[in-house]
Parts: structure tokens; C-alpha cells; sequence
């Protein structure tokens, strides 16, 4: 059994800039690392269609505006540092920018994706003078389970229980066995050194919507700043105050900005969602430090409850979704201390938001974002009043059950969505070659 520590250092981690072409990014940094050698003759990136899917039009942070998993493994190449994790990309100057944009224009580096393979998943052949090396990463976004030089495997994760083996899989299953009400109970367990590490995350959330807020840079559709110079910041809204701050977060990480956010459950914009509503929230209402941690872990921990049962990438926005029911747990309990409550609000998100689907990380997530965490201020509100929500459509008899509905929904009703959308951009990738 895990603890409330294990939980926070494996589903609540620093990431930069969009998580999936990071995790491309990591496998050919690690498959690089590897055969060694300064000369690049050619990648090949093989990506799950969730990964493809959501690197495709996404922002590489430091690289002033370039997108894509083709830019993000050429920066792996050519600066990555594996042990960095999701944020292998840290190092990277605009010199390695300028050549990774050569290096995806000339052919060295190709992007693959497979279309019957779903969720987290990256395999990549690395060639130089030295020969060629390879890396997997599956299961989570650090989860490398194979490393070969040159045909030999040098590295394979051989079970759940190898140590060199990242949790975060292991750890998804053991939540998704468990009972709501016993996982988030687990909150009462941090110490100060808990509190601080999540603190540091809303910190780090709080850093890049200032960012995206900032006059001085222009990030992605500008949504969160809009909201603020239009004197939605001044009119004691709290609703519009989560949704501008979130939106602003999103805006500079969906463009780029070369910043960490803190994620949730292998997600950045999670991260924002799950994290700065309920941090707002809790100022706002002079809450103490380790009162809105605690919260914040309480949301933490209600969106990977959600994630463990639709998996780490889904046809479903998981940042509305999941992290917006994260958010709205985590509010409510903020302000009642009732699981009860707690339980009602996120299925009222839930049963607004379960169809919005993902089309891949880009500008308009920010759009998305807004609106989760907008939306999870409100089901907060809806669920401190006294009328019980009945089952109904995607809502059944306990938070397990409803859950599972959304899963299915995502599972077998969206099933084929990941594929529709990326024909969509394959097909405006062609014209726009």
C-alpha cells in the first residue's frame, strides 16, 4: 500500500511544457545517451495515437513559437537530458532550437504514429556514427521500459516490482481497487514536508499564469489576459477570477513558455486545473497554508481516482473532466470538510462535462481549461446546497459507479475519436506541405 507521499511524488510532478511530446522528447534524450556520438544521421519516433494526437500542434517550450513531436525529439537529441524526467528539455538553448527546426525540415527525424495503439506509449530508434540505440517508454510519460545499443538490450523493466521500474503504473492500479472515500482520507496523513511540496506546486502554477498575463509576451489565443482587460478580474467574480488565472496557465503553457507547471496524474494542464481553482478558492476565504494544501492534495488525489479508470490519455478532455471533478472535490471539501459533498460535486462536473472530447494539445486547450475549472467553482457552489443529485444519465448510486460510466463512455463511445482526429491533421499537414 502506498502513502500519501509515494502518491505525491508519483502522480504530482514538475513537467515542462506539454507532457507527450516531453515524453518523446525523454525516450530518444535516453536512446541518444546511450550509443553517444555527435553526429545525428536519423530518428525515428513510432508514438501511440494519443501521442501523436496531443504533440502534434503543441508549443516546445524555449524554441520562441516551434510545435510538434518532431521538434521535441530533435531538442532530444541534441540537448536532452534523460534524467531530468519531464523536464528533459530544460537545457535546451536557441542554438539547439535553430537545429532541431533543420533537423525536421531535412528528413532526420520522423514521426510515426500507430493507429491501433491507444494511451501512453513511444519507441525510438536513434542513429549517429556510433550505430543506432533504442527506447520505450509505456505505460506513463517516464515509464522507460527498454533501452538497446545496437541490437543488445542494455536495460528492460522486467515487473511491476523492479525498482528501476518509475510507480506511477503500479500505483494507477492499486487507486483504481480503491474506494473513494478511503483515498482522499489519505490527505489527513501529510506532514510539513508534504505541505511544502505541494505548495511549491501551486507556486509554480500561480508563476506561469502570471506569465500568461504578462503584456510583455504573447501567449497562444491570450484567453486568460482577455478576461483580465476586459475588468473580469475586477468584478468579485470568483468563478471568472479561476477561469482567467487557469486560462492564463494554459495560454503560456500551450505556447511554450519556458516554465514548469506543476501536473497531476501525468498532465500538466491537470496540473492547472486541479491546483489553481482550489488555491484561488482557499485565499479568497483566508484559508491557511496547510488548510489549502490539503485541498489541493484532497483534488490531487480525486483526479487520479478519475484517471486510473479512463487511463492516462483518453478520447475525453481529461483536464475538464478528470481534473475539473478534481478541482470541485477539492473546493467542496475545502470549505465543507464533507466527502459527501465532496462526492456530489464532482458528479455534477461530470454530468456537465463528460463529453468534451480531446483533439490533441494545442492553443485551445486554454479554452478547455477556463472552462473546467469555471465549471468546478460552480458544481462547488451547487454542492454546498441542500438537494441531493439523483443517478441520472452518467451519475449512478456511488462515485465508483459514475465513474466507470464515464470510463465506458470514453472507452467505447469515443473509441474511434483519437483516429478521427488525426486525419483531420494529417490531412491539413499534407496541404500544408
Amino acid at each position: 500500500m502506498f502513502t500519501i507521499r509515494d502518491f505525491l511524488r508519483s502522480e504530482v510532478k514538475p513537467a515542462l511544457g506539454c507532457t507527450e511530446p516531453g515524453a518523446v522528447a525523454l525516450a530518444v534524450a535516453r536512446a541518444k545517451e546511450e550509443i553517444g556520438g555527435s553526429d545525428v544521421r536519423s530518428i525515428h519516433v513510432t508514438v501511440s495515437d494519443s501521442i501523436y494526437k496531443n504533440g502534434v500542434a503543441v508549443g516546445i517550450p524555449g524554441t520562441s513559437g516551434l510545435k510538434g513531436n518532431a521538434i521535441a525529439a530533435a531538442l532530444g537529441a541534441l540537448a536532452g537530458v534523460s534524467s531530468y524526467g519531464l523536464e528533459v528539455l530544460r537545457d535546451c538553448t536557441e542554438n539547439d532550437a535553430i537545429r532541431a527546426k533543420k533537423m525536421a525540415a531535412d528528413g532526420t527525424v520522423r514521426v510515426t504514429a500507430l493507429p491501433d495503439r491507444h494511451g501512453v506509449y513511444v519507441e525510438t530508434d536513434v542513429t549517429t556514427e556510433n550505430g543506432t540505440a533504442s527506447c520505450t517508454i509505456d505505460g506513463s510519460h517516464t515509464s522507460i521500459t527498454k533501452v538497446t545499443k545496437n541490437g543488445v538490450t542494455t536495460f528492460e523493466a522486467t515487473s511491476a516490482t523492479d525498482a528501476s521500474k518509475p510507480k506511477a503504473p503500479a500505483l494507477s492500479e492499486q487507486i483504481a481497487g480503491m474506494k473513494y472515500t478511503a483515498l482522499v482520507r489519505m490527505v489527513e496523513d501529510m506532514d510539513q514536508e508534504d505541505v511544502d511540496y505541494v505548495m511549491n506546486g501551486v507556486d509554480m502554477n500561480l508563476a506561469i499564469a502570471e506569465y500568461g498575463f504578462d503584456d510583455h509576451h504573447r501567449s497562444g489565443l491570450e484567453i486568460g489576459k482577455t478576461i483580465r482587460n476586459a475588468g473580469g478580474l475586477e468584478t468579485g467574480d470568483l468563478g471568472i477570477k479561476i477561469k482567467a488565472f487557469s486560462a492564463a496557465a494554459a495560454d503560456a503553457r500551450m505556447s511554450g513558455a519556458p516554465m514548469p507547471v506543476m501536473s497531476s496524474a501525468g498532465s500538466g494542464n491537470h496540473g492547472v486545473t486541479a491546483i489553481l481553482p482550489v488555491a484561488i478558492l482557499g485565499r479568497e476565504n483566508g484559508k491557511s497554508r496547510e488548510e489549502i494544501a490539503k485541498a489541493v492534495a484532497f483534488s490531487h488525489l480525486s483526479t487520479s481516482f478519475i484517471k486510473s479508470r479512463t487511463g492516462r490519455l483518453s478520447p475525453i478532455c481529461g483536464c475538464t473532466v478528470a481534473a475539473g471533478a478534481g478541482a470541485a472535490a477539492g473546493m467542496t471539501w475545502l470549505l465543507t470538510g464533507d466527502v459527501r459533498r465532496a462526492v456530489k460535486a464532482m458528479s455534477i462536473v461530470l454530468a456537465n462535462l463528460v463529453g468534451m472530447l480531446c483533439d490533441g494539445a494545442k492553443d485551445t486547450c486554454a479554452l478547455k481549461v477556463g472552462t473546467g475549472a469555471m465549471e468546478a467553482y460552480h458544481a462547488t457552489l451547487l454542492a454546498m446546497n441542500d438537494r441531493d443529485l439523483d443517478p441520472q444519465g452518467v451519475v449512478d448510486e456511488t462515485i465508483e459507479a459514475t465513474v466507470q460510466n464515464v470510463a465506458d463512455i470514453s472507452f467505447k463511445a469515443m473509441k474511434d475519436v483519437d483516429g478521427t482526429v488525426i486525419g483531420m491533421v494529417s490531412r491539413r499537414m499534407e496541404k500544408a506541405q
